[in-house]
């Protein structure tokens, strides 16, 4: 393991150990008989293992979701799809390389396969821009996704960012307005969209296109309006506090899934997808095949019902009543979890859109 966490170094000493009790066993000239001790740690190491992976907080799960051998978008539509056919610019600036979208085949479906990619290397995050895409991301995919709605074919979304790009170029071209349409188009596509999440999921980066008919995530993997990192240095001023952040904000696939905002959470191979690239891949296929089934047999206007409520059902909050009072609950609210309060006490609030940000 070339890169590990602080969490697993417990898993490093014991396999350094085994690896050293095999390398002793091969090379002492008198022909050790370590199978005992070569055993009883194997063992070990499968217990720990177990122990520590089961019972990940939302920070160490985080922190998998960024592992640095984690497979990217493009790993994925190597293994998890057939011919992919990469498709560049958004015919108005500029090729964005951190947002890689073409055609692709999944099983027997013809799909637009699109995502956000990171770089390995240093050369290769520059290239991509460390997976933050510009607004000429977000019209490219736009245009393609236009190109697949055009043609009926399926749309398959993989999302992998800390978040769109926030610098000055990026918004003297309109970030926020090129992420705001791709929300209103993409509730409105005929077509049937999956989106995943395989790593990080940041704000509207990733919400940008994430507007989707089914929404999956890697159990590993986070989605969350803001950074625990943003969140500690906003709420308490320091960044120590990340961790706390990161169980305030409610970012993994169990608690998304409880507050229905994902509809599936995708399990990774033990110790995470890096793990086992291609039991991932599998998994993933197997997922997004199932549920675009699922979709397909939908007619277009249950499908089309059935998305714009999922999404306006999001920020939908319980209000707590005064002392004495009787309490008042938003239509078909959905409880916001420990950080809704009551900003106007008594008073029920309508269900509002999707908020974005970069």
């Amino acid at each position: 393991m070339r890169h590990h966490l602080d969490f697993e170094k417990p898993l490093i000493e014991l396999q350094l150990k085994l690896d050293e009790l095999r390398r002793s066993q091969v090379s002492h000239p008198l022909g050790l008989q370590l199978e005992d001790e070569i055993r009883s740690i194997e063992d070990k190491l499968a217990v720990t293992r177990r122990e520590i992976y089961a019972s990940l907080t939302a920070w160490q799960r985080v922190q998998l979701a960024r592992h640095p051998q984690r497979p990217y978008f493009l790993d994925y539509a190597r293994q998890a799809f057939l011919d992919f056919s990469e498709l560049h610019g958004d015919r108005l600036y500029a090729d964005d390389h951190a947002m890689v979208a073409g055609f692709a085949r999944l099983g027997t479906h013809r799909v637009l396969l699109l995502g956000t990619q990171k770089g390995r290397d240093t050369k290769e995050n520059i290239l991509r821009n460390f997976g933050s895409a510009h607004p000429e991301g977000y019209r490219k995919a736009l245009r393609l996704m236009r190109l697949a709605d055009k043609f009926r074919l399926p749309i398959i979304t993989l999302i992998d960012t800390a978040g769109a790009y926030p610098g000055i170029g990026a918004e003297e071209r309109h970030i926020a307005e090129a992420i705001a349409v791709n929300l209103r188009e993409m509730v409105r596509f005929e077509v049937p969209i999956i989106a995943a999440v395989i790593g990080e999921g940041g704000s509207g980066g990733a919400l940008g296109i994430g507007v989707a008919d089914r929404v999956l995530i890697f159990e590993n993997a986070y989605y969350s309006v803001i950074s625990p990192e943003g969140c500690a240095s906003i709420l308490w001023k320091d960044r120590k506090a990340t961790p706390r952040a990161a169980e305030a904000l409610r970012i993994t696939g169990r608690d998304l899934l409880e507050f229905k905002l994902v509809d599936e959470v995708i399990p990774e191979p033990p110790g995470g997808a890096h793990h086992d690239p291609a039991a991932a891949a599998a998994t993933l296929k197997a997922a997004l095949f199932r549920h675009l089934e699922e979709v397909l047999a939908l007619s277009l206007e249950e499908r089309l019902r059935t998305r714009y409520a999922k999404f306006r059902a999001m920020g939908s909050f319980s209000v707590r009543a005064r002392p004495g009072a009787g309490s008042e609950t938003a239509p078909g609210a959905v409880p916001a979890g420990p950080t809704a309060t009551d900003p106007v006490p008594g008073s029920a609030a309508p269900a509002p859109a999707p908020a974005t940000g970069t």
